[in-house]
């Protein structure tokens, strides 16, 4: 079904997944906060990367590099002269634009691109301000954001809140070759934040200030990049379809040419989702060469080569970047999964989420909240799912069907009711728990071991 930026944007506030940054103080823009459920839903969808990425793999080494680092590794990566994006101000307001957003929105592509073409453009196709007002001519703007290291003499040091984790992984290719000794290919992992200047945030957590990436470095022989390129390649389609559920419609590959590709990539290719409004990017893969390799140990004077044990032969790996935005991942995971429907003639909604990735596995409520004997045994069955996995919910508030509805809300895919037969009132149906399934609504009567067991499949 089609679904709106609005119907996410309300969901994810009323059930918890999302709220605004700051909101007491009005916010701000391009900061978000995620609440319980979002927590949960971000986590799930960090450990099965993690687990697809690095630990069912040999070759793979994780890590956890620090925000602030020392200001020559960006001028090092090139991001203190190239990591810009064109702007533009409004002349009476004083505003300022993403220059290219200002150019899509207008149905004009700004891809390859120069900043005089752009300005050109603006001036050719009469564009004005959302406010109706003149443009400025456009001036490269540098997104990193800036702080300071201080001291006590006061002369602080000018250092940046990281725009990538990528460096993280460079920086420390030495530390991990020292300690562990790796054979190529093998790669350095990692899942951090990163800090964007962003002069517009905008789609809710699609484009923000303070995001987090899902990313490795794997670095391998110069000789063999294509291979290794598709290999990366076929695996992230297999992230997107087996592991997040999305279907073969939902992603779209893009070859980035030319000078819209990172001055440091020598092919990139992106995945774009279909979020509402249309195609977007949610993460891609880069041939980096030894670009930054090179770069740290011409700044460094650090050696970062390689010794081929076979071989003898010291060389610079090259270095193959698969990318993942994880805010942008969990947007993608509730667009995916965002369904109306009619039950019993009633309208719903609910989310189809994978049970991997469901922020709650399964509910269990007793039918009556005021029969002890009924909640009494609705927390024993719980507290035994709990062994299973601890996300089993609770809730006796409301009817057993406004229950059901808050948790298809928020994509629980069991539900479990404990009721008088399960006490043993019906002779046959002692020990038996009412199972609900969310996307259909069917109800089955299951022994509490049988329940345990279509939980167990469910998240294997």
């Amino acid at each position: 079904m089609s679904v709106t930026l609005e119907q996410i944007v309300s969901l994810a506030k009323r059930r918890g997944f999302v709220f605004p940054g700051s909101e007491i103080y009005g916010g701000l823009a391009g900061t978000f906060d995620y609440g319980p459920l979002g927590v949960a839903l971000k986590k799930n969808i960090e450990n099965l990367w993690w687990k697809r990425f690095v630990d069912v793999r040999d070759d793979m080494y994780g890590i956890e590099s620090a925000i602030l680092m020392n200001p020559r590794v960006w001028e090092a990566s090139g991001h203190t002269t190239t990591f810009n994006d064109p702007l533009v101000t409004d002349t009476k307001t004083k505003k300022r634009y993403r220059a290219d957003h200002l150019l899509e929105e207008a149905g004009i592509d700004p891809a390859g691109m120069t900043l005089e073409t752009i300005g050109a453009t603006i001036k050719e196709k009469g564009l004005k301000s959302p406010e109706g007002n003149e443009l400025s001519e456009p001036q490269q703007f540098n997104m990193m954001f800036k702080t300071s290291v201080g001291s006590v003499d006061g002369s602080d040091t000018v250092i940046y809140m990281r725009p990538e984790t990528a460096q993280g992984m460079f920086v420390n290719f030495k530390n991990i070759i020292d300690s562990y000794h790796p054979r190529l290919p093998f790669g350095i992992a990692q899942i951090g934040h990163a800090f964007r200047n962003e002069i517009a945030p905008r789609e809710f957590i699609f484009r923000v200030r303070e995001l987090e990436i899902m990313e490795f470095e794997y670095f391998i022989n110069e000789h063999g990049w294509e291979k290794e390129f598709e290999l990366w390649r076929a695996e992230s389609h297999a992230w997107f379809t087996e592991d997040l559920g999305f279907s073969t419609e939902e992603i779209q590959e893009v070859e980035v040419e030319g000078n819209d590709r990172a001055h440091y990539s020598k092919r990139t290719l992106d995945f774009y989702f279909k979020y509402p409004g249309g195609f977007k990017e949610i993460g891609g893969i880069a041939y980096r060469t030894d670009f930054d390799l090179k770069n740290h140990i011409e700044n460094s004077g650090t050696a970062l080569e390689y010794l081929d044990p076979d071989t003898n032969e010291k060389f610079v790996p090259h270095v193959i970047e698969p990318t993942f935005g994880l805010g942008r991942h969990v947007l993608a995971v509730l667009v995916s999964a965002y369904r109306e429907d009619e039950l019993g003639g009633e309208s719903r909604t609910y989310l189809a989420l994978p049970a991997k990735i469901a922020p709650i596995k399964a509910m269990v409520s007793p039918l009556l909240k005021n029969k002890p004997e009924l909640v009494e045994k609705a927390k024993e069955v719980r507290a035994f799912l709990k062994k299973i996995h601890s996300a089993i919910a609770w809730d006796d508030n409301g009817n057993i069907g406004k229950r059901y509805r808050r948790q298809d809300e928020i994509g629980t895919p069991f539900c479990i009711t404990i009721d008088f037969d399960t006490l043993g009132e019906t002779p046959d149906l002692k020990d038996t728990v009412t199972l609900r399934h969310r996307d259909t609504g069917e109800q089955e009567r299951l022994s509490i071991e049988d329940v345990a067991e279509r939980i167990r499949t469910a998240l294997a």
